[in-house]
């Protein structure tokens, strides 16, 4: 089934409502969707170079939106829509343990979901699970959600499609090795 809903995914990249669809996908991708907008941004930059940025952008809006969608799920309708999307993850059991810490370091958790193949609908619920602070999510995911779309969208505008095995098979380790350097360095400077 999952195969089969990756394929339509896959298929809405070469619709005449491709950006419609995109934006679609990043929102609820953000928010309960399994499937990354990736799968729709990639092919429809390789299809139109020019438009990458455009096309970055909303993904970005769109998948901000989802996330203030998922923060919702977290805050208002957990137990009835966001229990079963952490189940389906096998994420149960970190609710209670995130529950305690996660406000202290949410904006980082934000920040990290949103860059890394880490499921960023997880954070986004839990954000409302936990009330982290409206404004520090908002800010983070911004941030999170444009540094993954743009530069995807930069290395396909850049090197068009020989890139797209490296972005789909590399880039997700590569924005994880960052966040570890980027994390690893804030606490070396924290401990001089």
């Amino acid at each position: 089934m999952l195969r089969r809903l990756y394929n339509w995914t896959l298929s809405l990249a070469q619709s005449p409502y491709a950006l419609w669809a995109l934006a679609a996908v990043a929102f609820m991708e953000s928010s309960f969707f399994p499937i990354p907008p990736d799968i729709i941004m990639i092919p429809m930059i390789i299809a139109a170079p020019r438009r990458a940025f455009l096309i970055a952008g909303v993904a970005t809006v769109a998948s901000v939106l989802g996330g203030l969608f998922g923060y919702y799920i977290g805050a208002v309708l957990f137990e009835v829509v966001g229990q079963p999307i952490f189940d389906f993850y096998g994420k149960s059991d970190a609710v209670a343990a995130f529950s305690e810490n996660f406000n202290a370091y949410g904006a980082w958790a934000v920040l990290v979901a949103g860059v890394t193949p880490f499921p960023f609908k997880v954070i986004t619920i839990m954000s409302g699970v936990t009330s982290l602070s409206l404004p520090v999510f908002i800010i983070s995911a911004i941030i999170a959600r444009a540094l993954r779309f743009f530069i995807v969208a930069a290395l396909l505008w850049k090197f068009g499609a020989p890139i797209r095995d490296f972005i789909e098979k590399q880039l997700g380790l590569m924005f994880i090795l960052f966040c570890v350097l980027l994390v690893g360095g804030f606490a070396l400077v924290g401990l001089t």
